[in-house]
């Protein structure tokens, strides 16, 4: 009798310890990839506002507001998650941003905690019927420029889907300044974060040097926001996945501009060559694929932007088109908010100082641009353009030349890095 008596507790305890520190374990594993997506999510969305390349924390503010875009969003995806059987509650989920009023505001956190009680079983025969369980994430947005009053950068980036137009460092807002200080990456202009091409002038469209494509333009002197073209033989090799549209995309260079280059381009890089050759449907090919890419081969067809002023204020709003996938695929509906889109690219920024670009060029930053549809898909004026309307959506210096840090890899389309740092 004493051993049955006594084999009831032990099996009871071994119950306990099987059963419930096993459920409770699971529990808290689900509770840890909760928190690790809702802050890796509200990073994306501060990313993506531009709130790192404003100095000034204003845009920063306004995203991490109690009612912003990155508290809401931490809170959905949050809220998608089950712990222990029972999807979470904005009451089990808190979201605390890093410092989001003190300067520097250049690489803003955002903690998420996720705590529920679970019910135990066996674990009753103890006396205890609820156990709390808890996890905490914390992610980054992480932008490479140093820093206002910095006197040195920082750990670059290298960012993938870069794509094979490179502009030279100049301001184009103010000709006579440059976007990227090239001794420190510090951004020159913090008033350009949100600047957009102005629709009637064409000078202020992105487009490539020597239009019409057809000459050697290794002489010509660098433009603002007039590109040269990578050569997609040895630094933009084109992917093997791009959309389908009509026309197709037939040439390298369509392909890399309408699909994902997968190979990085490192901050401070040197080994970045310009495509010098002649190439008579160059600017053609730049309307084709831009077109390609943002969707925009209709009426309504691409996604738009929304920027309230210049420099924004407030979260900038990416619209849905008609042709998006997501609203082709009837995910969500046209003209709604989206947080991410095609027509967001980055594009390389090198030194220009030395007037009349030789290969290679040296990175010393990239900007982060929504695309508008190309409105000179068809000849204007004898040529075939390809001028596209830009908004500037974030800009990163790479820091002080030489650094041997090991570069960051960047997230998709955008040049700030968004990472994890708590749990490591």
């Amino acid at each position: 009798m004493l051993v049955a008596v006594v084999m009831l507790f032990v099996v009871g305890a071994m119950a306990a310890l099987s059963i419930d520190v096993v459920t409770l374990y699971t529990a808290r594993s689900e509770a840890q990839l909760a928190a690790d997506g809702a802050a890796l999510a509200a990073a994306r969305v501060i990313a993506n506002s531009g709130a790192t390349s404003d100095q000034t924390g204003t845009l920063l503010t306004a995203v991490t507001a109690s009612t912003g875009p990155a508290q809401t969003i931490a809170l959905q995806v949050a809220m998608q998650n089950q712990v222990g059987g029972t999807y979470l509650t904005a009451s089990n989920v808190n979201v605390v941003f890093g410092n989001p009023t003190v300067a520097p505001y250049t690489n803003p956190t955002v903690t998420v905690t996720v705590q529920a009680s679970l019910p135990t079983f066996f674990a009753r025969i103890w006396g205890s019927t609820q156990v709390a369980i808890g996890a905490s994430a914390t992610a980054e947005a992480y932008n490479p420029s140093p820093s206002a009053t910095a006197t040195s950068g920082s750990t670059p980036v290298a960012p993938i889907c870069v794509k094979p137009w490179l502009l030279p460092n100049i301001d184009p807002s103010n000709t006579s300044s440059q976007i990227f200080n090239p001794s420190t990456g510090a951004i020159q202009d913090p008033a350009l974060l949100g600047w957009t091409s102005t629709p009637s002038n064409n000078a202020t469209k992105l487009s490539k040097v020597c239009p019409g494509g057809g000459g050697n333009c290794s002489s010509t002197t660098p433009v603002a926001w007039k590109f040269y073209p990578g050569d997609t033989t040895t630094t933009f090799p084109p992917p093997t996945a791009y959309p389908t549209c009509s026309p197709a995309m037939t040439t390298d260079y369509e392909k890399s501009i309408a699909g994902c280059v997968q190979t990085a381009i490192a901050c401070n890089s040197t080994n970045v060559n310009i495509d010098f050759s002649p190439y008579n449907t160059r600017s053609t090919e730049t309307a084709d694929a831009v077109n390609c890419l943002t969707h925009a081969t209709g009426a309504g067809g691409g996604d738009s932007v929304t920027v309230a002023s210049n420099p924004p204020t407030t979260p900038l709003e990416f619209v849905a088109g008609d042709d998006n996938p997501f609203v082709l695929t009837g995910e969500t509906s046209a003209g709604a908010d989206v947080m991410v889109s095609d027509s967001l690219v980055t594009v390389p920024v090198y030194n220009s100082n030395a007037g009349a670009p030789t290969n290679p060029v040296q990175i010393i930053g990239f900007v982060q641009l929504f695309l508008n549809y190309d409105g000179f898909a068809t000849p204007t004026f004898g040529l075939n353009r390809g001028e596209v309307e830009t908004v500037i959506i974030n800009m990163a210096g790479c820091g002080t030349p030489g650094s041997t840090a090991q570069p960051i890899l960047g997230n998709g389309a955008s040049p700030i890095a968004v990472r994890l740092i708590s749990p490591p």
